[in-house]
């Protein structure tokens, strides 16, 4: 083979492992749950309604 081919099958080959990694990743992020909404603070409240 040349030294061409050998690249492009090394690229593709490089190329499917992280897609593959990624979808592992993605379902692994997604088997945790649903998400909580972060807890709302009082330090939130003072400045979306500051005392006159």
């Amino acid at each position: 083979m040349d030294r061409g081919k050998i690249v492009a099958i090394l690229t593709g080959a490089i190329s499917i492992a992280i897609a593959v990694a990624y979808l592992i990743l993605v379902q692994i992020l997604d088997s945790r749950g649903a998400m909580i909404p972060a807890p709302i603070s009082f330090i939130y409240y003072l400045f979306l309604f500051p005392i006159i």
